[in-house]
């Protein structure tokens, strides 16, 4: 076809243009952005305080800190492996999460973590990273009508229900707690 653009001329600039997009925009317009492509539309809340830790979250929302999805990144075989589990737990990695997995996964550096998911680590959301990602939900976090997560940015939250979370994760319910 003369003159005519064709599909693989098109897909190389199409990447670099989510690439540029990742770079310039703030991580909490980002993840807004990923909402956006999957019909998520989120109230989140930005907490000058910050929301770092789930005491902090917690704190900031005015909930239980159970009821905090904290998103954390383990260093998988083929990519980032995040649990999102509950704010009073700790994930036992070597032996449930290995159970799951068929290996031990590493705890992840920071650097990774901005890697892997696009997001620095106490701004991670459950959902919108830059790569894929095998994801383990905490089942305890269905004990609640709605859990808070990060918003993409160390100050920002937002509210979902479990059942939300596991349609826009696709992860996998489990039982991680330590």
């Amino acid at each position: 076809m003369a003159g005519g653009t064709r599909d693989h001329q098109i897909a190389p600039l199409i990447l670099i243009r989510q690439q540029l997009m990742w770079m310039v925009m703030d991580r909490h317009d980002r993840w807004l952005a990923e909402c956006q492509k999957i019909g998520f539309k989120p109230s989140p809340r930005r907490y000058s305080e910050g929301t770092v830790t789930s005491e902090d979250a917690a704190a900031q929302v005015g909930c239980d800190v159970a009821q905090i999805a904290k998103s954390i990144v383990f260093q998988g075989e083929m990519g980032g492996v995040v649990v999102i589990t509950s704010g009073a737990n700790k994930v036992d990695r070597k032996r449930k999460l290995k159970d799951l997995l068929g290996f031990k996964p590493k705890i992840a550096t920071a650097s990774y973590v901005l890697q892997e998911t696009g997001y620095e680590p106490g701004g991670v959301p459950p959902f919108g990273h830059k790569n894929g990602c095998v994801t383990f939900i905490d089942q305890d976090l269905f004990h609640f009508e709605l859990v808070w997560g990060a918003a993409g940015s160390s100050d920002t939250v937002f509210p979902i229900s479990p059942i939300q979370l596991l349609r826009f994760t696709g992860g996998i319910v489990a039982d991680v707690r330590l």
